[in-house]
């Protein structure tokens, strides 16, 4: 099983709170390419679950891409169901620099859109950036909400900024 924590930082257009998230993640193989993904979170504030999910994925190695179908239960009683589809193209040999192409929907339980997102994002994975350190970079571009944003991972540690000052920080156990 997966753990992380997740604090998200304060936007001061709408007045967003901080807020601690523990999340789990659990990949369960299904057949080959192809795997069982659940996801629960717990705000720490409330003390209750944010989120929970169940995903069915299927990769395409030959392609560098994966599809994903499943439903998710928000902040206790939000149903949805949820379809998501990624792309890669290496620009070198080792797959260490690349453009990833990402899309998700989220519909409700009469399958109206509610959500959808969609980006494109340049990533520099630097590998022994200093010895036992990996690092990766990214910078992107979310199609829906017209925004720019970055990541910035390192070993354990991922950083996420918004230009609309929206961040977010995870920490991997």
């Amino acid at each position: 099983m997966e753990t992380s924590l997740r604090l998200r930082g304060a936007d001061n257009t709408t007045g967003q709170q901080l807020g601690l998230r523990i999340h789990a993640k659990q990949k369960l193989p299904l057949a080959y390419n192809a795997l069982l993904q659940a996801h629960a979170e717990i705000d720490t504030a409330t003390r209750k679950p944010s989120l929970l999910a169940v995903l069915a994925r299927h990769f395409f190695p030959q392609l560098s891409a994966n599809v994903g179908a499943g439903v998710q239960l928000e902040r206790g009683n939000i149903f949805r169901y949820t379809l998501r589809g990624k792309k890669a193209v290496s620009f070198t040999d080792d797959g260490l620099l690349g453009l990833n192409i990402k899309g998700r929907l989220l519909a409700d339980k009469n399958f109206k859109p509610r959500r959808k997102s969609g980006a494109i994002e340049l990533a520099w994975t630097i590998l022994d950036f200093r010895k036992g350190q990996d690092v990766r970079i990214k910078a992107g571009y979310e199609l829906y909400r017209k925004m720019p944003y970055f990541q910035l991972r390192e070993n354990n540690w991922t950083l996420n900024g918004y230009m609309d000052g929206k961040w977010d920080v995870r920490f991997d156990m």
